[in-house]
């Protein structure tokens, strides 16, 4: 593993392992500087899941403890004694019930950042139960909002789980790391997808209240009623993404598409775009879409190819940015965002579940012999030798 670089160097950072939104945050903390260490369970088996969903849990190493046992949770907390954040993803209660919850910790560490992940937050009617995030973007207004006329469209999982929980969470991290510095005092950060999630709506509530949006999928400017911007199918089967929302983008687009004059009523003339929709679609269907990148190139019509999974790695653009990088014979996106003096960096691929265990547990104070008696104890864990 590399040592730390970055921004958040010098930042200690305790993580009990879960899935999704907190190791994607601890991920980008880790590679931003932080000195991040997963805790994960022992018996965890050599992956949780395909080595692709892994690469979440890359650039940290790992120990593992049993939080079950008094000697793990004594373990836990010493570690705390030396953090300045913990990051926990567990449902509300689950840590207090263990002993290891936030009175506890800050009782010890008053100065630690403790961050909480959860869908629901730590409170409401629906704080015990199960969701994901199709259930937190349902409960906000904004899946109901993104779609078709027919039926709402499910974005992936990166609304509610990396949107609005990560990059939530991250900024509750960072918030509470910073106003510690003039108060000397830790707190809880309750970040909660279904909260960030609603945050990332803001200005969608706000063209409603304004009149300026409709509750109903496919007839805003931004959902994919408007002609300028949507995505076209071509003639190869692929598709462009259009977003000509400004006059001189529009006009770049009605001269890249030969429709220049073309086409009744103005731009935002509402009622003339079906017959808008209608002639764009003939229009793109007439080439492929690398054929229209090529008519596009240098213009500011905002009409960009929808590259595959496999493709955007190799995009002129990003590759001449760095924005992805192969690890472990993966290609996956790299750190960001980029720093000129600081640079972040990936520090190595995953590790399996207790392979730093004795490292880990002697870089935060532990002595050689009390590692050895934890482990005969099971309070804690090394990762099953490979091969």
């Amino acid at each position: 593993m590399q040592p730390p670089s970055g921004p958040l160097t010098g930042i200690r950072l305790v993580e009990l392992t879960g899935l999704g939104p907190a190791p994607y945050a601890c991920m980008l903390l880790a590679e931003l500087g932080a000195d991040v260490i997963r805790v994960d369970r022992p018996g965890s088996g050599a992956r949780l899941f395909s080595p692709e969903i892994d690469v979440l849990n890359r650039s940290r190493p790992s120990v593992a403890v049993d939080l079950k046992n008094p000697d793990g949770r004594e373990v836990l907390l010493r570690l705390l004694d030396r953090a300045d954040v913990l990051v926990e993803g567990n449902r509300p209660g689950v840590l207090e019930r263990l002993g290891v919850g936030p009175d506890e910790a800050l009782a010890r560490n008053p100065r630690l950042v403790y961050a909480r992940m959860t869908g629901w937050g730590q409170h409401g009617p629906l704080a015990a139960r199960a969701g994901h995030d199709i259930n937190y973007l349902g409960l906000t207004g904004a899946l109901h909002a993104i779609g078709t006329a027919d039926k709402p469209v499910v974005p992936l999982n990166i609304g509610a789980d990396f949107g609005g929980g990560s990059m939530f969470l991250v900024v509750g991290i960072l918030a509470a790391r910073l106003e510690r510095v003039g108060s000397g005092r830790g707190q809880v950060v309750d970040a909660a997808m279904v909260d960030g999630a609603s945050s990332l709506v803001t200005m969608i509530y706000g063209m409603l209240g304004a009149g300026l949006w409709q509750d109903r999928r496919g007839t805003n400017l931004l959902d994919g009623g408007a002609p300028f911007y949507d995505t076209y199918a071509c003639a190869d089967g692929g598709h462009v993404a259009v977003g000509a929302l400004e006059p001189r983008f529009y006009a770049a687009l009605l001269e890249g598409t030969g429709l220049t004059g073309a086409l009744p009523g103005g731009q935002y003339d509402v009622a003339q775009w079906p017959e808008h929709r209608r002639r764009f679609t003939e229009v793109f269907a007439s080439r492929t879409r690398d054929e229209w990148v090529a008519a596009f190139a240098g213009t500011d019509a905002c009409v960009t190819p929808v590259l595959g999974l496999l493709e955007a790695p190799v995009d002129p653009h990003l590759v001449a940015r760095g924005t992805f990088v192969d690890l472990d014979g993966v290609t996956q996106p790299g750190p960001a965002p980029r720093f000129s003096r600081t640079p972040g960096a990936v520090r190595g691929g995953q590790r399996l579940p207790g392979a730093d265990t004795r490292e880990v547990l002697a870089e935060w104070g532990f002595a050689d012999d009390e590692v050895e008696q934890l482990l005969a104890a099971g309070a804690v864990a090394e990762a099953p030798p490979e091969g």
